[in-house]
């Protein structure tokens, strides 16, 4: 599998973005993909994610665009526009291109349930996403094979 990544990550709570980029990053060089397969670009936060991963995917470089951040929710409704709109246009991108656009985003309730899942107190959902970006890749191979 010649495959490249690309890796998009939030700078909003960029610690546990950092922390999920590494257990992605730790998953993909497992499976054989050292730095030169993979590219990581920065993005404010989870809003800005579909953009850039729909010029990714129409580039035709990447076999998979994994996205890593958090949003968590606080005192206003920001959580419910940024999280939805951030996944809905992910997936249309995903659909739309047919490129695997994996949600490795928190969205959770509180800090420390993110830091939970980031790696910093227990599993690390960065290693979940590339493990799913994997997973998708060789599923296409094997539905496009002749």
């Amino acid at each position: 599998m010649g495959a490249k990544f690309l890796i998009i990550a939030g700078r909003f709570n960029e610690m546990i973005s950092n922390q999920l980029l590494v257990g992605a990053r730790d998953v993909l060089a497992e499976a054989g993909f050292g730095d030169q397969a993979v590219d990581i670009v920065w993005v404010p936060g989870a809003y800005e994610m579909p953009c850039i991963a729909g010029v990714a995917a129409r580039s035709k470089k990447y076999a998979a665009i994994i996205t890593l951040g958090a949003v968590i929710r606080g005192e206003t409704p920001h959580f419910d526009f940024v999280a939805g709109e951030a996944a809905s246009g992910l997936m249309k991108v995903s659909v739309e291109t047919g490129v695997p656009v994996v949600f490795g985003v928190l969205t959770t309730n509180t800090t420390e349930q993110a830091l939970a899942r980031s790696g910093l107190k227990g599993g690390n959902n960065g290693r979940s996403a590339a493990s799913t970006a994997l997973s998708m890749i060789k599923t296409i191979e094997k539905l496009t094979r002749s």
